[in-house]
Order: structure tokens, then sequence, then C-alpha cells
């Protein structure tokens, strides 16, 4: 029996090859959407599912108030890990590790030490030998328990080591970092890559072993550098362990605080200081504000994803009722012969069922092949390295199951409706065409379209706000400005070179410093006070830039209130140039020629000479902070400000007087603009991500809707025809046919706004910057939903509206 059921719907999707195609195709798309989706949602929920004991593993979170702000961090004082190892006996292990510029962590050049060449590598950084373990990192040469206990000694990745010492063991080789051969480091260890779903990842482990990056810095508790984790010990409990940590505070913090003048900010701390311990397994997806310095996922994304893909697919499954039901009068002769040969109602929904599972069957299959071949294409958009699980166990089982699930529900409400008609009715043509068949199609119309266009109405905000970030004054000029990394391996001759680059003719001007107003490089936040007012005021956070003279002019800041640096005051180099923000932090209404001071001087008074109008240096998505400039050593970065648009000319000029200063270590350039972008690379990829399954949903709301037109048409086919007797013209039958349509658009667009703007209100509320959702947004997303669909129905009512009466009214 269910081989004639087959055959009577291999039968009938061959008969109806337009009607097939459109099912087959929007269910091929959904199903296709959703794996893709399936695979990054898989892989986003993977990360650090490699560390082991994730149930009892933490990352420390400081939670300190400013200015009103709840504000959680995770930069802990150096002492923190080995205080929480010592003093708490529930914990199993703790650790920390330093990714900061500031200390020589991050990129550097690195060769060995029987070679000459240096290779520029990004990703270092110092670590405890306890987060190894704590990390779950495998040790594939070297000491597992011991690897970084030696001072100076290094663990690298595997492709580091096959990188460097091809054909050969890496262990006990010499590597000189950022040519200081006076500290070499021996490389004692070789891990495994970190996974790329692993929420950090480095490719140099520098021991913390005997480091000291100035006096007493292991033991300062005012300076927040490491980032801590632990291992609690079975049986522990997460929040009544959190209860004890306020100790710390108390015991170390306070009175290095107390006694560094700082009352007021003593007992403003100890009052709302908190440590709090958040699960390795929620750090990724679920961070929060928690300010870490990290890339991160977002758990909202995956929901919001997994809906997209789920309505896609529940857009095709609307266009199979849609179709099923509509085609129902020219299936009704069918069930009224079968149901008077002896037919039971039974046997025509299993009938109608497998013509449904069929389909699932064919579109899931064809869903697999299209996914495959764009998953290249969406690896590119999500910068993912996802592969299809061939060699996995579940896409046979989901292939199978999906097809049954997916045709039996998609089948039930046809299969059920159309087996429903009574044959006596059938047989003398009184089949009603009720108006609940019409107004369902039309909602689940309204449905498509609505979904369509909450995604076409989020594209548009995402993309302007993506517009408004990469074009918004930001205080300075990014543009033509080529950052030459590495330079502090040149030692003294960093000087030399800029002289030198300022002397070519394509250059305007040049300044040496790591802090930049981009992405991945140096911060040093400190504490600011007014001079002398340690002890009665609360301190003003803010960052503390060490630049040169001409970093203010290269940059293209303008300074409001005094002067720049000038060469020709020997006492400019205990003076600074403030931002805004922090003349405002600090209430100085006239902040030229007062004092303030701050912890990295040591409470040293600092001249204020200048004030510099605020300029965004970190991500739009958080207020301008307070900035302090002086005067001093900061060699890693050369900016040079390129003023010729031969820009290529210009970097070889530049070039040239590289190599004749490092002839064995080869250049490495950025532009500022390309880093500044970079920042929003994760808007950028949301606004993609959008866009393409907004095109995914209007292809399949469309497919619906050209087969659904085709339908009505042939429908109206005689009305046409006596409409064009009694002298209709095409205008006016393309009018009457497009009508329904745009109407169920434009209620869709009612529908849809108030939704869309609902949750992109939501996630503009992540930026401190923003657009406003305009209502051009709108307008303009109805009426590309509107157009879309009239292009739709054209081609089915204009071919309607030209063909001879005397043809479809022969019959009458």
């Amino acid at each position: 029996m269910f081989q004639n059921y087959l055959k009577l719907a291999w039968r009938h999707l061959v008969n109806q090859k337009m009607y097939s195609f459109v099912k087959i195709g929007g269910f091929a798309i959904g199903i296709a959407a959703c794996l893709l989706i399936a695979l990054f949602i898989k892989d986003e929920l993977r990360y650090d599912e490699d560390i082991p004991y994730q149930n009892r593993t933490y990352r420390v979170v400081a939670v300190e108030k400013y200015q009103g702000e709840i504000i959680p961090y995770t930069w802990q004082q150096a002492g923190v890990a080995k205080v929480i190892k010592e003093d708490y006996p529930e914990v199993e292990k703790a650790g920390r590790f330093l990714n900061s510029e500031l200390f020589g962590a991050g990129p550097n050049q690195i060769r060995r030490s029987d070679k000459l060449q240096n290779v520029y590598e990004e990703r270092f950084a110092y670590m405890d030998q306890d987060l190894i373990d704590i990390w779950g990192l495998k040790m594939l040469e070297g000491d597992q328990e011991h690897a970084l206990d030696e001072p100076n000694s290094l663990v690298i990745t595997k492709s580091k080591a096959d990188k460097f010492f091809p054909n050969e063991s890496a262990i006990g080789k010499i590597m000189i970092i950022n040519d200081d051969a006076k500290k070499p480091r021996k490389i004692t260890g070789v891990i495994e890559d970190f996974p790329k779903n692993f929420h950090v990842g480095f490719d140099f482990l520098m021991t913390m072993a005997g480091v000291v990056f100035y006096e007493g810095e292991q033991t300062n508790w005012l300076a927040t550098n490491y980032q801590t984790y632990i291992r609690l010990k079975e049986g522990t409990d997460q929040h009544k362990f959190e209860s004890k940590l306020s100790a710390i505070t108390k015991k170390y913090y306070m009175p290095q605080l107390i006694a560094s003048g700082q009352k007021v900010n003593a007992e403003q701390i100890e009052a709302d200081k908190k440590y709090q311990l958040q699960p390795v397994s929620q750090i990724y997806l679920r961070n929060g504000d928690i300010r870490d310095g990290l890339s991160h996922g977002d758990i909202r994304f995956i929901w919001l994803f997994g809906a997209i893909a789920g309505f896609i697919l529940l857009l095709a499954c609307i266009n199979f009722v849609n179709l099923s039901t509509a085609k129902s009068a020219n299936r009704a002769m069918e069930v009224g012969l079968r149901k008077t040969v002896g037919s039971e109602r039974s046997g025509l929904i299993s009938q109608f069922l497998t013509e449904s599972l069929l389909i699932s069957f064919v579109s899931i299959s064809l869903g697999f092949v299209l996914a495959y071949a764009l998953l290249p294409f969406f690896n590119t958009l999500s910068s993912k390295s996802l592969v299809f699980p061939f060699t996995e166990w579940w896409p046979l089982p989901v292939l199978i199951l999906s097809s049954l699930a997916i045709g039996i529900l998609a089948g039930l409400y046809p299969a059920f409706y159309l087996s429903g008609f009574k044959p006596i009715n059938v047989l003398k043509g009184q089949l009603v065409k009720g108006k609940k068949g019409a107004d369902l199609r039309s909602t689940l119309v309204v449905f498509q379209f609505t979904t369509s266009i909450i995604l076409i109405i989020s594209t548009f905000v995402i993309y302007r706000q993506v517009n408004f970030i990469l074009n918004a004054k930001v205080g300075y000029n990014r543009n033509q400005v080529l950052l030459v990394h590495g330079t502090n391996t040149l030692g003294d001759k960093v000087a030399v070179f800029k002289d030198e680059i300022k002397k070519l003719p394509q250059v305007k001007n040049a300044t040496v410093s790591d802090y930049l107003p981009i992405k991945e490089t140096k911060r040093n936040g400190n504490p600011f006070w007014q001079d002398g007012k340690t002890k009665e005021m609360a301190s003003t956070s803010g960052q503390f830039w060490v630049t040169d003279y001409d970093y203010i002019e290269t940059l293209g800041m303008k300074i409001v209130q005094g002067r720049n640096f000038s060469k020709d005051r020997k006492t400019d180099e205990k003076a600074v140039i403030i931002n805004q923000k922090l003349a405002k932090d600090l209430g100085l209404k006239n902040p030229v020629g007062q004092y303030i001071t701050n912890q990295t001087n040591n409470g040293n008074k600092l001249e204020i000479i200048g004030v510099v109008e605020d300029f965004h240096f970190e991500s739009m998505k958080d207020d301008i902070e307070g900035l302090c400039m002086s005067l001093g050593s900061s060699p890693s970065i050369v900016s040079i400000k390129i003023g010729t648009s031969d820009t290529k000319g210009a970097i070889q000029s530049i070039s040239k007087v590289w190599n004749s200063l490092a002839p064995n270590q080869p250049i490495r350039y950025t532009f500022m603009d390309q880093n500044f972008s970079k920042m929003y690379d994760d808007v950028n990829r949301l606004g993609q991500i959008f866009s393409s399954f907004a095109i995914l949903a209007i292809i399949v709301a469309s497919l619906g809707l050209f087969a659904l037109s085709a339908f009505m048409v042939e429908q109206r086919r005689k009305e046409i025809g006596i409409r064009k007797v009694l002298g209709a013209s095409v205008q006016s039958i393309l009018g009457l046919l497009t009508r329904n349509f745009l109407v169920l658009v434009l209620i869709s667009a009612i529908i849809a706004s108030p939704i869309a703007w609902y949750i992109m209100q939501k996630w503009l509320q992540d930026y401190k910057y923003r657009i406003d959702i305009t209502w051009d947004i709108y307008a303009f997303a109805g009426i590309l939903s509107a157009t879309i669909a009239i292009l739709t129905i054209s081609y089915q009512a204009i071919k309607a509206a030209l063909i001879d009466p005397a043809k479809t009214l022969k019959s009458q």
C-alpha cells in the first residue's frame, strides 16, 4: 500500500512542476539555513568545553562602584592568586595570566638564538604554572607539572614549535624576544594549540617565576593587571566561598590604600568592593558587562539566530500549507471519486501525508547539499572555520527524523483538510471554496512578510549604526596614518628611524607611542586627584598615556585650552595634557596651570599645560574616559602621517629607511583606519548575517507568493476574460489582481514595525553613542517589501491580463 502511495505522490509532484518546485525549493532553503545556523550555534556553545572540572573552575571578578555605576572587571592585583591559594583551604589551584602590552606581552618580535632573522608573532602572555593545569592544556613535550617553574622558561604551542624547529625537538632551545639577548628564553614545554573555541588563545607562554616588572610589583595592591582563575575543591559551595573573599580587601588592599594617603578611597572601596566567581562556562557567551578586554559571543544572538532559522523553516512550511489548501479544488474530484469507490478517510490522509513526507525528504536532502555548498560563504560571513560533520554520527538520523517530523507537521492540516471533502458535493460540482481557507492563506502570507520585514528593518538599523560609527567624528584623524609595529626592537635607533622618516617628502609627521586610540594597543588605568587632595577626595579614574612631542599634531587632535608639548621648554617633561572628560571629572573649570597627581608618578605633582578635545579611544559602546598624556618612552609603534596619494611609494621609502637600520628584521605595518574598523568587526558581521537571512526569508516568501498568485490567476481566469470583454484595461486588471496582496504587505509592515523597533532598541542600548531609529527606515522596508511583492505577482498578473478572452470563455 505504501508503495502505491509513493507512486501517486511522485506522479503528483511531476505533474505539478511549478508548485513542487516552490514547495521543495522553499523547504530546501529553510533546511540549509537551519543547518548552517545549527553548526554556528553548536560551535559557539562548545566554547571552553575542554576545560576540566568546569563545575568548580572559575575566573575571579572584582566589582566596584564608580560614580554611581557598578563596574565588574577581571584585572586583579598580582597577589590575589597567591593569597587565595594560601589563605583559603577550599582552593585546589589558582593561577594568573597577563597579556598586557604594557609589560611586554601581546605582539613581539622573536627569533631562534642561532638565527638573526626576527619573526613577528602576536600571541604572547605571562602565565603561572597552575593555569596550565586549570585550563587543561595538554603538554606534548616537557613536564606537565613544572614546565613554567623556572625563571626565563617558555612554553610554546605545537604549531610554533613546528614553525621554528621543523623536524627537531624544541625542548631546551633558546629563543630571543625583541632582540634582547640579555634575557634569553629557554623552551621547557610544547603544548597542543589552544582550541579555536577557547575564550583566549596564546602561542608563547612566558613564565611568571622570578618576574618583577618594577620594584615591589608583586606585592603592590594598588595595581591591577592580572586575570586570575581558581579551581575549588570538590564539594565547595561557590556562593559561600565568595562571601569569604571580602577579607582580602580588608587584610591586604586597605592597609596600602590608607598608607598611600587615600583615606576617602579606602572608605569607599571597603564599603563597595566585592569579589565574585564567574564560572568558566559563562565567560564567552554570558560575560555581560564584565570588563576583561577579550572577544566574546553573546547568548542573546545565539537564541536570535536560532529563532531566525526556525522562522525561515516555518515560512517554507507555510508555503506548503498555503499551496496544498489553495490547490484543494484541483484535487477535490480525486478525493470524491476515491471516497465513492470505498476509500476510507484514513487512507486518504495516509496518501497526502506520504506526499508531504516525500517532499520533506527530497527537500531536506537538497537542503543538506545546499548547506554544504554555502558553508565556505557562511564561514567568511561569520569568521568561523566550520566543517560539515560527515564523520559524525548525527547527520543521517537527523535527516531521517527531521524528514518525518517536518513532513508530518507540515502535511497534517492539508491532509485532514483535503480528506474531509464530501463526495456528493464534489461530484455535483458544489464544492464551496470557503472563506476560512482564504483567510488562513492570507494570515500565513501576513506572517511570512512580517518576518521578512522585521529582518529587513533590523538589517537597515545595524548597517546605519555601523555607518554612523565608521563616519563619526572621533576627535582625531585616522586617515593616511601608517603604523609601523615592533619598533622597540630597534633599541636606541627608534629616534633615528623617526627623524629619518620625517625627512621624507611623502611624510607629514611621525610620532612614537604604543598608546593609540585603537584596539590592541597599550592602556594604563590610573587614579587621579587634584594636587594635595588625595586624603580629602575620592580618586577619579582615567588613562595615563606616554606620548611624545609630535603625538597630538600627527593624529590631528585639537587643543581647546592651553598649548601642546614644546621641546623648547624643559619643564614640559613633568607636564601633562588632559582631555575634557578628566578635567570635568576632577572638577577643574580652568585646568591650565593647575596641578594634579596620580598613582603612576607616586604622588608627584604634574602641571596641566593643555586640554585636548575629547576623542574616542575605545569602542563607541562605552563613554569617553578621562585621559592624561605625558612625555616619555613607549617605543613599540611609530605612527606616520602620510601626505601623498602615492601610498605605495611612501611605504617603499619608509621600508628603505627601516631596512637600513634593521636588515634582519622584516618591517610590519598596518593602517590606523583599518585597525579602527576592526573594532567593529562583530557589528559588521552581525549586519551581514542579518542581511543574508533577510534575503533568504524574502526568497522563501516570494516563492510562495509567486505560486499563490499563479493559483489565484488560474481561479479567476474566466472573470478576467469577462472583464476584458467589458472593456477592462490591462492596468485595471493588474491593479485588481495585486490589490489584495498589497493590503497584506501593508498589514505585515504595520505589525512588523513595532516588533522590529523593540528588538533593535534593545540592541542599540549596548552603545553609548547610537543612532535614532527614524521613520524612513520603516518606510523603506515597507516600500521594498511592497515592490518585491508587486514584482513577484506582476508576472502572473500581466500574463493573465494579456490572454485573449476568447480562449478563456470558449467553454461558456
